[in-house]
């Protein structure tokens, strides 16, 4: 089975964005990210994204805007899937449009697909808490930046069962910033 990646940048506080839904706060760290995430990519075939995060995606990636940003060849490449009941279609810019799928049944399905590489869901935290209550996260990747937000989007479950981590790395970065990895105790 096909093993299912979350990644997020998070403040200290565990906030996934500032209540205006602004993500400024990860500039601080986000260049010691690149090469960490192009290690990551190359055991990645496939990129799963919400609706929202899809069109946040879809406006800066396949675009000549991420010219310079040095994973933008291995992201563009990657497999995307977007979990939507409301898209019809997820265009990419030039490149293969996405398969929009409807459930989490069609994520499940997809992990089980003998043949690939692990999937990547970036940002989409309501997809997210779907994923993590239903058992279908193999590991929490968070970036954690150096600073304390107050209130915002959280990036984590509210109610619902806990779920309890098992450490796989802790690293850190310059500036302040930290790589943790869970994945769900066994």
């Amino acid at each position: 089975m096909r093993r299912l990646i979350f990644q997020e940048y998070v403040t200290l506080d565990g906030y996934a964005a500032g209540l205006d839904g602004g993500l400024e706060f990860f500039d601080s760290i986000a260049e010691h990210s690149d090469d960490d995430n192009l290690a990551l990519l190359e055991n990645v075939d496939t990129m799963l994204l919400g609706a929202e995060t899809y069109r946040l995606f879809v406006a800066f990636w396949p675009t000549e805007a991420s010219a310079d940003e040095a994973i933008a060849p291995q992201l563009n490449a990657l497999r995307l899937v977007v979990v939507s009941t409301t898209l019809e279609s997820a265009p990419w810019g030039p490149y293969e449009p996405g398969l929009v799928v409807r459930d989490i049944d069609a994520v499940r399905a997809i992990k089980a697909e003998q043949d690939g590489k692990d999937i990547i869901l970036w940002g989409s935290i309501s997809l997210f808490h779907s994923l993590l209550q239903a058992g279908l996260v193999d590991e929490v990747q968070l970036r954690i930046c150096p600073i304390l937000l107050g209130d915002g989007k959280s990036a984590f479950p509210k109610g619902g069962s806990p779920v309890a981590l098992e450490l796989i790395e802790a690293r850190p970065w310059a500036k302040g910033g930290v790589l943790v990895r869970y994945q769900p105790a066994s």
